[in-house]
């Protein structure tokens, strides 16, 4: 019993970090896209007066980001322009 239950926790462990591994590759493909988001949908930074996540003011906030895919972000285009890997002055 102690070597399936070692050869189960072995399992588990290997389980655990390709699981962390594969959500580390993930988020390293995704970046910070400003003024982008629409109203309570950014991901974070939604400036003063705001916490985080969700709590963008208006759509296109441009001090509020989401998280896009990698060089995607400077294509975006939105009815008060482009995304910006930058904060936009508003």
């Amino acid at each position: 019993m102690t070597h399936m239950s070692n050869t189960l926790s072995l399992a588990a462990s290997l389980a655990t970090a390709l699981t962390l591994a594969a959500g580390s590759a993930q988020a390293a493909e995704m970046e910070k896209c400003y003024g982008v988001a629409l109203a309570g949908q950014n991901d974070c930074a939604a400036g003063p007066g705001t916490t985080c996540a969700g709590t963008s003011t208006m759509d296109y906030q441009g001090n509020a980001w989401k998280l896009v895919p990698a060089g995607t972000c400077v294509t975006m285009e939105t009815p008060k322009g482009m995304g910006s890997l930058e904060p936009i002055a508003m």
